[in-house]
C-alpha cells in the first residue's frame, strides 16, 4: 500500500472520529422526547442549569428552538448592499443561545467561566440562565414565563423595560410562539422515560 494511500485512510479516520459536533439540528423538533433521545447531553445540560439558576428545562428548550433550531454554530444572515455585496452578518450573535458577542462577554466576566464556548450546549444553558435571572431581577419576569423572558431575552433589558416589543407585531408573535412551544415541550417532558 502506498505512503499516499495510508495517508489519505488515515485522514479518512480521524475525520470520521472527530464528527462528533453535533452541530446540526436533531430531527423532529416539535418533540422533547425525541430531542433528548438523539442528544441526551442536552437533558444533562439543562438540568444543571435547571438547578443552578431555576430556569425549567422546557423554558431552556423553547428559547433554543427560536434562537438557533439547536444547531451548535448557528449565526445570523449575511447583510448584502444593492442586493450582491457582503456587508457582514446582522449581528454577532452565535451559537445555541445566539448570544451576542458584548453580552457573552459580561456573562463570561460576571461568571468566571473564561473557558465557556456559545457552540458548547452546557454553557450555552448556563448563560441563558444567568441572562434569565438577570431578567426576572430587573423585569420581574418569572423564570417560568417563557413569552416574556423571550421577549426580554430578545429586546435586551433596558428595551423589555421601555416596551420595544410592543411596536414589532412579528416579535410578539414568536413570544407568544416560544410560550406555546414551552407548554409543548413541558407536556412532552412529563411523559418521557
Amino acid at each position: 500500500m502506498s505512503r499516499t494511500l495510508r495517508a489519505f485512510i488515515l485522514l479518512v479516520l480521524v475525520a470520521a472520529c472527530g464528527s462528533g459536533n453535533q452541530s446540526g439540528a436533531p430531527r423532529n423538533l416539535d418533540n422533547a422526547c425525541s430531542i433528548l433521545d438523539q442528544r441526551p447531553t442536552y437533558l444533562n445540560a439543562f438540568k444543571r442549569t435547571e438547578r443552578r439558576w431555576g430556569v425549567p428545562v422546557h423554558v431552556q428548550m423553547a428559547t433554543i428552538y427560536q434562537e438557533s433550531k439547536f444547531i451548535s454554530d448557528a449565526r445570523t444572515p449575511f447583510r448584502y448592499s444593492l442586493g450582491v455585496i457582503p456587508m457582514g452578518r446582522q449581528s454577532s450573535a452565535f451559537g445555541y443561545s445566539q448570544a451576542l458577542d458584548g453580552t457573552w462577554d459580561e456573562y463570561l466576566a460576571e461568571t468566571g467561566r473564561r473557558n465557556a464556548r456559545r457552540d458548547r450546549i452546557t454553557d450555552a444553558t448556563d448563560f441563558m440562565g444567568w441572562y434569565m435571572n438577570k431578567t426576572r431581577d430587573r423585569n420581574g419576569i418569572p423564570l417560568t414565563d417563557a413569552r416574556n423572558q423571550y421577549l426580554a431575552y430578545h429586546e435586551g433589558h433596558t428595551g423589555f423595560a421601555r416596551g420595544s416589543y410592543n411596536s414589532k407585531g412579528w416579535l410578539m408573535r414568536v413570544a407568544g410562539e416560544v410560550g406555546q412551544r414551552a407548554q409543548s415541550y413541558q407536556f412532552q417532558l412529563m411523559r418521557c422515560s
